[in-house]
């Protein structure tokens, strides 16, 4: 049984003859004959009763009239849906992103919701390498927002910005008059530091590296928020993103450049390579450079 069949049979319950139903179809009266004569075959079953003028259906052709005219709904919303998919996307937008990213892109969606109100947008704080790769190739999510150099077949990166990682130290510390602090300066502290397999502590520690010795490793954590209480508490001091910390409130640290070495990230978009992506998610990406006003690849070194 194919779909044609299906669309011929019912399409001549509802013109009651086989002369209007074959022109509505724009095929020959003998081929629809044909057709549904053959329909009748493959199912064993007698769906017209022919011994009248206009064609009647049997008992076993209104039942499959009705389950036909179903099949034949969904078929269309099917494909409607397919349609209205390739032109506009889901009507869902799944991001994930890194803890920085969240104090840009409300304003960007907040534009996006302006121009798709009825996609449904959801946020997943992703933070580790491992975890990117996995929502990506699981597609969990359209995109991620990540400071991560992802090295990975199915997975492509954009470099969006690269911004510089500073220095915080609780208040009231010895250094905190010093214009620029310099890593020698910090041998002796209690460092905190983002947690295995997080990019900034990999930056952090190659930038130590190259000065030739090891920070003080004494707390090991995941979210920059948690950083910055434990320094306020007076734990240790941290390296943070310049802009993340920009638009952190009412704080009691104080903030310091590296004087001697400038420790830098650079912020990809990363999506899957081998996954069709609507247009939704395109236009998102496109609203994300925007939003920075400039060429992804400006200012940006290769990774």
């Amino acid at each position: 049984m194919e779909f044609h069949q299906l669309r011929y049979f019912v399409t001549l319950v509802e013109q009651s003859t086989f002369t209007k139903a074959a022109s509505t179809l724009h095929i020959s009266q003998p081929s629809l004959s044909a057709s549904i004569k053959k329909l009748e075959s493959e199912l064993g079953l007698l769906l017209l009763n022919r011994s009248t003028r206009n064609q009647q259906l049997t008992t076993e052709g209104k039942i499959f009239y009705e389950e036909a005219k179903n099949l034949i709904r969904h078929f269309e919303y099917m494909e409607e849906e397919m349609k209205r998919l390739k032109n506009n996307g889901p009507l869902e937008l799944s991001i994930g992103f890194i803890e920085s990213a969240e104090f840009w892109i409300p304003k960007i969606l907040k534009r996006f919701s302006k121009e798709f109100p009825k996609v449904t947008i959801r946020l997943s704080e992703i933070l580790s390498r491992e975890d990117v790769i996995e929502a990506l190739v699981s597609l969990h999510v359209h995109l991620v927002i990540t400071n991560q150099y992802i090295n990975h077949p199915n997975v492509s990166v954009i470099p969006i910005y690269k911004e510089k990682l500073v220095v915080l130290l609780p208040s009231n510390h010895p250094l905190q008059d010093k214009e620029n602090v310099l890593l020698d300066d910090l041998k002796e502290e209690n460092f905190i530091i983002s947690k295995e397999g997080f990019q900034t502590r990999h930056d952090v520690l190659n930038a130590f590296q190259q000065s030739g010795f090891k920070p003080n490793i004494q707390i090991e954590m995941e979210r920059f928020e948690t950083a910055c209480s434990l320094v306020e508490q007076g734990l240790g001091i941290t390296v943070v993103p310049e802009n993340y910390i920009k638009y952190v409130r009412k704080n009691t640290f104080k903030i310091k450049q590296l004087g001697d070495l400038h420790i830098t990230r650079v912020v990809y978009l990363a999506y899957t390579n081998n996954r069709y992506l609507p247009p939704n998610v395109l236009r998102f990406f496109e609203m994300v450079k925007e939003f920075f006003d400039e060429p992804f690849t400006k200012g940006i070194d290769s990774p």
